[in-house]
């Protein structure tokens, strides 16, 4: 039996905003805008990564912890489902890397197939503009993606040092396409944009830890990123409820046990499933989000987003209202002691 999600209303403040912040947008679009010549002279490919490994491994240790301390938080399920496929692609043979598969968006064997599922997709075929996450199981994704004339959108990474990056075969040097899908020339090919971009997307395909066939219930690997990246492109009209969401995984992904009622109202849903054995429309009736829900952004992952925090200031500027903010989250400790060593 499919459990229906109760329809969620439009965030108030997002409503009003969306009729009043045009200004807003343009000038939030400085934040994350830029000549993608000139960046990319003076792009530093190895800065670039090393930050962004860092970065990654900050996060892990804090999801970790996050995990460590589930069994006191309601959300603990979420954990638990997620922990359980980790444990099974990593016990089963069927991780591969970056390794561990824990706290990641877990690459797996059969990832390339799995993309290759979804490239005979009418979807994907008709589309001119895919979002692909930046993800490794998804990395044939992309590469299908530019190498069929496609325009690309991909987040950089966590949106700390950006935004959105978009990509085309024109704007990349002849044989430089599988570069061009990996983070760091995403962000040396790459042209940045901001949220006055008027940009149609197509097709997003997420990456995900779990998901349920039956209902289109999916688990990222818990940071809320994807969400994000998902309100945004509603705020910007990029995508609607009709913009389908695709996900890539493998089939020990696949679970039964993700209780629809106790999914947020900004927890998005998957119209298509592809695996390496299968593809699975899931015919979902859980409602998409409609936009940014800020009582949901501590002021921890506000601080850490440079284009959300512009984007609020200018909302509470243009509306004259002051948007909520969510609970405050410790940050992740391996981030803030390795502030602490440089400084010795």
């Amino acid at each position: 039996m499919r459990l229906l999600f109760p329809a969620a209303a439009p965030p108030l403040p997002l409503c009003l905003a969306a009729r009043a912040s045009r200004r807003a947008r343009l000038a939030v679009a400085s934040a994350a805008g830029g000549s993608s010549s000139s960046a990319s002279a003076s792009f530093d490919a190895g800065a670039f990564e090393a930050e962004r490994l860092r970065l990654d491994a900050a996060a892990r240790d804090g999801m970790a912890s996050a995990a460590a301390a589930a069994d006191a938080d309601p959300r603990a399920w979420k954990w638990a489902i997620r922990k359980r496929v980790w444990d099974a692609l990593e016990a089963e043979g069927v991780a591969r890397d970056p390794r561990p598969v824990h706290h990641r968006i877990p690459n797996f064997d059969g990832a390339p197939a799995a993309a290759d599922a979804l490239g005979r997709l009418d979807v994907f075929q008709n589309s001119q503009c895919v979002k692909v996450n930046p993800d490794s199981p998804q990395k044939q994704v992309r590469f299908l993606t530019l190498s069929g004339d496609k325009k690309l959108l991909t987040p950089q990474p966590r949106l700390r040092t950006g935004f959105f990056s978009v990509l085309d075969s024109q704007m990349i040097p002849i044989g430089c396409i599988p570069e061009a899908c990996t983070s760091v020339g995403a962000a040396k090919y790459g042209r940045p944009i901001g949220l006055d971009e008027r940009i149609k997307v197509d097709l997003i395909v997420i990456g995900s830890v779990a998901v349920d066939p039956s209902s289109g219930a999916r688990l990222g690997k818990g940071e809320g990123f994807a969400e994000l990246e998902y309100g945004m492109l509603r705020y910007m009209g990029a995508i609607d409820d009709s913009t389908m969401v695709v996900t890539t995984v493998h089939d020990k992904q696949l679970v039964n046990d993700i209780p629809v009622e106790k999914l947020l109202v900004h927890d998005v849903p998957v119209d298509i499933i592809c695996t390496p054995t299968q593809v699975i429309f899931t015919k979902t009736t859980i409602p998409k989000p409609q936009g940014i829900y800020w009582e949901k952004l501590s002021p921890e992952k506000l601080g850490q987003i440079r284009i959300l925090r512009e984007l609020k200031k200018h909302i509470e500027q243009e509306t004259g209202t002051i948007l909520p903010s969510g609970p405050s989250e410790k940050l992740p400790p391996t981030a803030q002691r390795r502030r602490r060593q440089r400084r010795r």
